[in-house]
């Protein structure tokens, strides 16, 4: 009987709780008839407008979202390759270290490698100028005056007489002859070097009436040929220079 009674009560239950469902469901629902709605009768319609180089703001890394792989050029892969036998001949503890060590070894050589360029040039343009006379290369260039002066009884002229026929450069070789006399006439102490003298003054210091001839001779051919640019003949040439190697023979004894 209990049970009856209690079956009875949940079927009830179930019963007015769903028509209170309905009821609430009915109660809440709107109904939308055609005249609620709004209908938008305006016909013109705006357009976006936009900057004529709006594009150009847009072009910068910051709205790059895509990532660009660059590719490792040949000098990179060069490195990477250095670095790794690198690490392999000293036992460097990893790439890193061994890259950091490429790096300083790369800078040392193009530092050395700058300082022998511009060591080249400047020898090239010294000697090119007639510096460095006591240099191995600078035997054959044309000296100064101011060389001459500073280092006359030190250069070997004999040598440069050599080399100078050598290259067939007579005119060179004849202001060597005569620079070469003035040199002998100094250690003889026949004449006293002063760069402010002329080769009239070393000329009235030569007592000897012969060797003052001589140097007179000498004297006239050294300033027609160099200063005058006198272009010789090989007979005249070997004329001039049988003249000054007959004096400084004479100097010798």
């Amino acid at each position: 009987m209990n049970k009856f009674i209690v079956l009875f009560w949940l079927l009830f239950s179930v019963s007015v709780w769903s028509q209170d469902s309905l009821a609430v469901a009915k109660k809440d629902s709107v109904v939308f008839s055609e005249k609620d709605i709004i209908v938008d009768t305006n016909s013109e319609v705006s357009q976006p407008k936009f900057e004529t180089n709006f594009k150009e703001k847009y072009k910068s890394s910051e709205f790059q979202y895509q990532a660009k792989i660059t590719e490792k050029s040949l000098w990179d892969k060069f490195k990477e390759w250095l670095a790794y036998w690198f690490k392999k001949i000293f036992g460097l503890s990893n790439m890193n270290v061994s890259e950091k060590y490429v790096e300083y070894t790369l800078k040392t050589l193009a530092v050395l490698i700058v300082c022998y360029v511009i060591y080249m040039i400047t020898k090239l343009i010294l000697n090119k100028e007639g510096q460095w006379i006591f240099g191995k290369s600078t035997t054959k260039k044309i000296y100064t005056d101011e060389e001459i002066e500073k280092n006359l009884t030190r250069i070997d002229f004999e040598k440069l007489i050599k080399e100078t026929l050598t290259d067939g450069n007579h005119r060179l070789a004849i202001r060597y002859y005569y620079l070469f006399v003035l040199k002998r006439l100094s250690e003889k102490e026949i004449i006293e070097w002063n760069t402010e003298k002329t080769n009239t003054d070393y000329l009235y210091e030569i007592k000897s009436a012969d060797l003052k001839t001589d140097f007179q001779y000498l004297s006239y051919l050294y300033n027609y040929i160099w200063y005058g640019e006198f272009e010789m003949t090989e007979e005249s040439f070997l004329q001039a220079k049988n003249a000054f190697e007959k004096t400084l023979q004479s100097l010798k004894k």
